[in-house]
């Protein structure tokens, strides 16, 4: 399939263009209760991105082009996993919202596992994690994976050193059997620099719609800083296979970010159109002996806007 995008958009990008501005602009806005003088900040450490009209008409049409991945996945039984991993705030979760936003949660689900329970943490690492590996016809988006043991559970000390060790031994042949088993499998890591790192957490702090998003391990990661680059260095090191290679998404400029994952993500799979059966709306039925019911007025939500 030629994923190439044309030059002028069909008539429903406009439509829908124009039916979703309102909800997008929605996820759009980073900074609705910050003081002034941190607007000021920001701004001046961030200049101006893609144009967001621009933004908009190639997010459309690179999840309409997930809906076709999604529905080539669905057809041909295939099984994808993809990996998100990175930095505290460097936009992971903003991706995977782009990501599924459009698409059927049916086929496509994330799993974002929580801090281990005292019986997880017997069992064998890859236990947890294995329960939520597609079947057939299913994308299972990880946000963090089983890569937490060589990132925050080294750096803050959850897993000993014997324990990191035995999964760098453990987690090239982990993969290799994902991958021999028919699991189409595609890890990013999200990098940001130091400065912006700090300057989205201190929007965090001031924004009350973001606070719930700062974990006292994300604070420990500013301190940390330099202990999870080392983290990093030798997971890149120890665990790029060419059966599962690592992609670096640089994410200073959140939408880049998501554009630039999105598209690449696309060319990472060789998906096509697939047959669909021609849709037709029936024609409604009418019963000349029906009488709608009137329902009392307390089950309705009240009109308050």
């Amino acid at each position: 399939m030629d994923k190439s995008k044309d030059a002028e958009g069909p008539d429903w990008l406009e439509a829908e263009l124009a039916d979703t501005i309102d909800e997008d602009y929605e996820l759009e806005l980073s900074e609705p209760a910050l003081s002034e003088e941190i607007r000021k900040i920001y701004r001046k450490a961030h200049p101006a991105s893609i144009p967001r009209l621009e933004y908009f008409r190639t997010l459309l049409k690179l999840q309409a082009e997930l809906i076709k991945l999604q529905d080539w996945v669905a057809y041909h039984k295939e099984k994808v996993v993809v990996i998100f991993e990175g930095r505290d705030s460097a936009g992971k979760g903003g991706v995977i919202k782009r990501i599924t936003q459009r698409l059927n949660p049916r086929v496509v689900r994330v799993v974002a596992l929580p801090a281990p329970s005292d019986r997880e943490k017997t069992q064998w690492y890859f236990q947890r994690y294995v329960p939520h590996l597609p079947a057939g016809g299913e994308i299972v988006l990880f946000d963090r994976s089983w890569y937490n043991r060589s990132g925050v559970e080294r750096v803050m000390g959850f897993a000993t050193e014997d324990q990191v060790e035995q999964f760098f031994n453990d987690v090239p042949e982990f993969e290799r059997m994902l991958v021999r088993s028919g699991i189409r499998l595609v890890k990013y890591w999200f990098s940001i620099t130091d400065e912006e790192q700090q300057m989205r957490f201190l929007v965090r702090i001031h924004d009350p719609l973001k606070q719930w998003k700062l974990s006292p391990m994300d604070l420990q990661s500013r301190v940390r800083w330099e202990a999870y680059t080392k983290a990093k260095e030798e997971t890149f090191a120890r665990t790029n296979i060419p059966e599962a290679p690592w992609y670096i998404v640089e994410g200073n400029d959140k939408k880049r970010a998501r554009l630039n994952c999105i598209d690449h993500l696309l060319h990472q799979i060789p998906y096509g159109d697939v047959p669909h059966e021609d849709i037709t709306l029936p024609e409604r039925v009418f019963n000349p002996d029906y009488e709608r019911k009137v329902l009392p007025p307390e089950l309705y939500v009240p009109s308050k806007y």
